[in-house]
Formats: C-alpha cells, sequence, structure tokens
C-alpha cells in the first residue's frame, strides 16, 4: 500500500479502477484478449517489437556518426534489455497464459522493471530511465492509430495523469469518471475549478508518482484530505467505505434544506447562487436549492469544440440555462480564456508569462468579432429571462469603458434590426485584481453589480501561480492581504449601495463562511455540491456573530493563524449542531 498526498481540488471520496494517463497520453487501462485472439495478439507484440528494434538502431546509427561509438552505446544498451529473453518471455507469458492485452502486458512488465532498477543504489537506478523509453517506445508502435481519447472511457474508472487540461477535465463522462488524480496542478486551477463544478473528486500536484502504479489496479481518492491510496489493503478499503456511506447519509440530511432560505438566526437573508460551466449543471443547483446562477464561465463553448462557436452555438447554450432556471437570474460572463484556459487548436507562439498577458477582457476587446458574437447572443437571451452581464478581469477604468461602449454599440445594432433584447441589462464587473480593488471606488459608479473573483485576486495578491504546485503552499485564501482586499471590496460597494458577490473556490468552502458573512457579504455563488453545507452554516449563525470572527480574523498576521483559527470556529459550529 502506497498512500500519496497531494492538494484537494474537488472533495468526495472514491475507490475504484486505475485508469493510468502518462506524460504522452497513453490509457493503459487492465483489458484481456480473448483465448481465441492471443495468437493474432502475439503478432501485434512482435510487430511492435521489431519496429521499436529498428528504432532504436536508427538512432544508434545516426549517433555513431554524429557523436561516435561512446553515446551510441546507450542505444545498444536499449537493444539489449528490448531483446532480453527474460524480459521477453514474461511478455509473451502475460499476454498468453494471463490474456493481458499487449498494452497492458508491456506497462505492467517494464513498469516493474523499472521499480526494480529504481530501488538499487543511484548508479544503477538511472537505468529505470531506460526502461521507460522501452516502455514508451514499444506503446507509441502498439497504440499507433488506435490511441483513445479521454471522451472514449465506457467503465468506471479513477484516472490517474501526469496532467489534465481544462479541456480536457471539461470532456470526461462523468458516468464513468469516479475521480482524477495529477502529478501536477495547484490549487485555484481552472481544471480543479471543472472537476469540482463537475462534482469529480480530484487530487493534484501529488508529484512523480505514475511509474507506482499500472492500470486496473484498486486505487482510493480522497478529495476532502487530498490523498490517494495505490494498492490499499482491506481494511483501508473497508475504513473508506464506511466513509463514503456516511457522506451519504450527510447529504441525504442536507437535501432536506433545499426549500428552505439561506437565512441567519438574527433574520439576514443570503443569497445563495450557482457557479455553472455546462447548460447541463442547471438541474444540480435547482435540486440543491439555489437562488439563481450567480456565475456562468462561457469560455467552455471554446475550449470543448475544435472551432469557434457561432452566434447560435451562444444563443442556444445561454437560452437553455435561463429557460431550466425559469425566473431566477443567470450572470453570464463573457469569455475568460487565456492563462491556463487555452484553446484547443495550437497557438503560433505561446506566452511567456500567460497569467499577465493577453487574456479575459484584455482578449476579447482584441478579438472584436468574437467579442460582438457572445454580446449578440448574451444579449438575445436577456429578452428570454433575467439576464446580467460580467466582464471578466476588469484592471482599468479605460478597459471597462471600452466593453460597455462595444456592448452598447451590439444593442443599437439589434434595435435596428428589431431584434429583441433588454436594454436595461445589468451590467457588472469582476473584482480580481488588486488594482480594480483600488480603484473600485471609481469602478463601482460605472456597473450595476460587482463580483469579486478570489481565486484570481489570491494569485494576483500574492503573485503566485495558481497552477504551480511547487509553490502552491503559498496560495492561500486566510493571508491577511487577501482579507484585507476582500474587506475592502465589499466595504466600497456596501456603502455605493451595489451589489456585491463572491464567486471563487473561498465562497465555496463552508470553512469561509462565517468569515464572508462577517465582512458584510449577503450574496455567494458557489459549485452546486456546497450549496446544501452553505446554507446549513448561514441557518446556524448569526450576523452578529460572523462579524466578531471576522474582526478577530482582519487582527492576525499570518495566513496560518488565520487558517487555525477558522478552522476552530468551524469545528465550534460543527460539534453544536451536532448537540
Amino acid at each position: 500500500m502506497l498512500k500519496l498526498q497531494g492538494i484537494a481540488v474537488s472533495p468526495g471520496v472514491t475507490i475504484g479502477e486505475a485508469l493510468v494517463l502518462d506524460s504522452e497520453g497513453f490509457r493503459i487501462p487492465r483489458r484481456f484478449v480473448a483465448r481465441s485472439a492471443v495468437d493474432t495478439e502475439l503478432e501485434r507484440l512482435a510487430t511492435a517489437v521489431a519496429e521499436t528494434s529498428r528504432e532504436i538502431e536508427r538512432n544508434r546509427d545516426a549517433i555513431q556518426a554524429e557523436l561516435g561509438g561512446q553515446y551510441a552505446a546507450i542505444f545498444a544498451a536499449h537493444l539489449a534489455m528490448l531483446h532480453d529473453a527474460k524480459l521477453q518471455a514474461e511478455l509473451t507469458s502475460a499476454v498468453r497464459d494471463k490474456n493481458f492485452w499487449p498494452e497492458y502486458a508491456v506497462s505492467r512488465t517494464l513498469r516493474r522493471y523499472a521499480k526494480v532498477f529504481q530501488n538499487l543504489d543511484n548508479h544503477i537506478a538511472q537505468r529505470a530511465h531506460d526502461i521507460y523509453d522501452i516502455e514508451k517506445s514499444l506503446l507509441r508502435n502498439l497504440l499507433g492509430q488506435r490511441r483513445e481519447t479521454l471522451a472514449a472511457i465506457s467503465q468506471p474508472v479513477i484516472i490517474l495523469a501526469h496532467n489534465l487540461t481544462p479541456s480536457e477535465t471539461a470532456n470526461l463522462d462523468r458516468r464513468f469518471v469516479q475521480g482524477f488524480a495529477t502529478e501536477l496542478g495547484g490549487p485555484g486551477s481552472h481544471t480543479a475549478i471543472v472537476a469540482e463544478g463537475l462534482e469529480i473528486p480530484a487530487v493534484v500536484g501529488l508529484g512523480p508518482f505514475l511509474a507506482d502504479v499500472s492500470g486496473g489496479e484498486p486505487v482510493i481518492l480522497d478529495g476532502n484530505q487530498g490523498v490517494v491510496i495505490l494498492q490499499p489493503d482491506e481494511e483501508t478499503i473497508a475504513r473508506y467505505r464506511l466513509e463514503v456511506e456516511t457522506a451519504r447519509t450527510v447529504a441525504a440530511r442536507l437535501d432536506g434544506l433545499r426549500d428552505l432560505p439561506a437565512e441567519t438566526t438574527d433574520g439576514v437573508r443570503i443569497q445563495v447562487t450557482g457557479n455553472i460551466e455546462f447548460p447541463s449543471e442547471v438541474e444540480q443547483c435547482l435540486s440543491r436549492g439555489c437562488d439563481g446562477i450567480g456565475l456562468y464561465r462561457t469560455e467552455f463553448l471554446y475550449l470543448t469544440s475544435p472551432r469557434e462557436p457561432t452566434e447560435e452555438d451562444h444563443f442556444a447554450a445561454y437560452s437553455e440555462v435561463v429557460r431550466s432556471i425559469k425566473n431566477k437570474p443567470v450572470v453570464i460572463r463573457t469569455l475568460d480564456l487565456g492563462a491556463d484556459k487555452m484553446r484547443t487548436e495550437k497557438t503560433p507562439e505561446e506566452e511567456r508569462n500567460p497569467c499577465l498577458g493577453l487574456r479575459s477582457i484584455r482578449l476579447s476587446l482584441r478579438q472584436l468579432p468574437m467579442f460582438r458574437t457572445q454580446l449578440r447572443a448574451i444579449l438575445r437571451a436577456s429578452a428570454i429571462g433575467d439576464v446580467r452581464i460580467l466582464f471578466p478581469l476588469v484592471s482599468t477604468i479605460v478597459e471597462l469603458r471600452q466593453a460597455r461602449m462595444v456592448l452598447a454599440d451590439v444593442m443599437e445594432d439589434l434595435a435596428e434590426h428589431g431584434i429583441a433584447f433588454n436594454p436595461k441589462m445589468p451590467v457588472g464587473m469582476m473584482v480580481e485584481t488588486p488594482a480594480a480593488v483600488i480603484m473600485l471606488d471609481a469602478f463601482i459608479r460605472e456597473v450595476d453589480f460587482v463580483s469579486i473573483g478570489t481565486n484570481d485576486l489570491i494569485q494576483y495578491t500574492l503573485a503566485v501561480d495558481r497552477g504551480n504546485k511547487e509553490v502552491a503552499d503559498l496560495y492561500n485564501a486566510c493571508d491577511p492581504a487577501v482579507l484585507r482586499q476582500l474587506r475592502r471590496s465589499l466595504d466600497v460597494a456596501r456603502e455605493a449601495g451595489v451589489p456585491a458577490n463572491v464567486c471563487g473556490q473561498m465562497s465555496g468552502s463552508v470553512m469561509y463562511t462565517q468569515l464572508l458573512l462577517g465582512l458584510g457579504l449577503r450574496q455567494m455563488s458557489v459549485p452546486a455540491s456546497a450549496i446544501p453545507e452553505i446554507k446549513q452554516v448561514c441557518r446556524s449563525v448569526s450576523v452578529a456573530e460572523c462579524r466578531g470572527i471576522a474582526e478577530r480574523a482582519l487582527a492576525m498576521d499570518s495566513a496560518r493563524e488565520v487558517k487555525a483559527f477558522l478552522r476552530d470556529q468551524m469545528r465550534r459550529l460543527l460539534s453544536e449542531s451536532v448537540a
């Protein structure tokens, strides 16, 4: 049994069969071949070995001519390993006697060899890399054009991968993907956000571990604690199965809050709305008793399609959400592409620092035809229900005014053509940078509402790449600098009489609910799965108590102190509710 600690980004516990996706995109599930197909599969394995051998020989000869025999000896060693009689016998036996799929036989056998090398002294341990090179070459030749996509998964699995992009995550089939864990990644990444929206338990930032597991092996993924357990023993499996059942019992109890308002014990009504990426998620929000959709992330129309969406594509998605939510409000954020959310096609050159580059509203204002297409669709949807528009990552007053000018121009064009829309559709902006917080007293006069995006606000305040596991410990919502920016933003909005919402991951964690209420927040937008717990906390506290908690937190000077304090307050609340 091997226990790995990573970063919890989407809650939930699941037990299932591993599907290993390595850094080159290979999917190697545990698959068996029919007895009648064994000879055919052995021929395919032999062909792959022969082609791999020829590739190694070509590399050896090229290096021999360029650098000499000393360097060509590396490839000679690879050839010797590939044709080792013991290895070839094991591969053949795995297919003939155990009926393993050749790809699975190669991965399982060679990873076991590599593990043996890794456990030896430092000089010999380096030979494990040679084993992995041979494995990848064999897999490339075995899979060829048969390489499958993540969308083709058709049986329950837990995905173990080097990394997953937001678009790959968005295409996961929730019927079969029970959870995923990655070597890379950090808190607040958009991959994590999508996983939470899809309600798929996820752990990221585990570091190198794929060499320790083969497809088909049992795995426990604890998205609450950020733990992944490989080859768990029966006692551990039994303990986690009990935890899964307990979670189901708690969820059933919280379901009773669906039709009750999120109202504090002293009578203050809190609006709890849902975050969505896809129209299908509206039903999840409604079933938990949401007050509307506080954040509809529209960039996934782009990330999940090989072509740019048309105006009708946009309108179809938006109108489906508006009709599904009935008379409740829907806040549609214009596309927030860039940073770790890139288009499916390759760009001619990559930005050196995409988080500080051409993204979000900057990209929209640079790509006006694309921006206008989206604005037309949003305005058309506003004729159907209570639609509000939200501009992301606004950092300067000029950006906000330019976006509003484009919107006004699109309104004029629709009016000229007799196309229905709401001319008084509320317009808001995201508060996600220190610049927006500092200048909010100026911004607030030109918008109908603001939405504080804590994920980016934490990133830019603390100068921490939220997708980088190397600095993940610095990305902390409890940092006093972040709390002070939240306080200023909510104070400015309250004094101006402008509604303020918090829509980042911070608002979806019950640990921060009392703090946010104490800072003055009266509307939050959270993942559908978090709505019942947030409601329960709101209905268990008074605003006066929350103000006291906020004042104490603001007086602290370290994130560690704040986090410990908030956890203690949460534990007390839970113990009181149980009593």
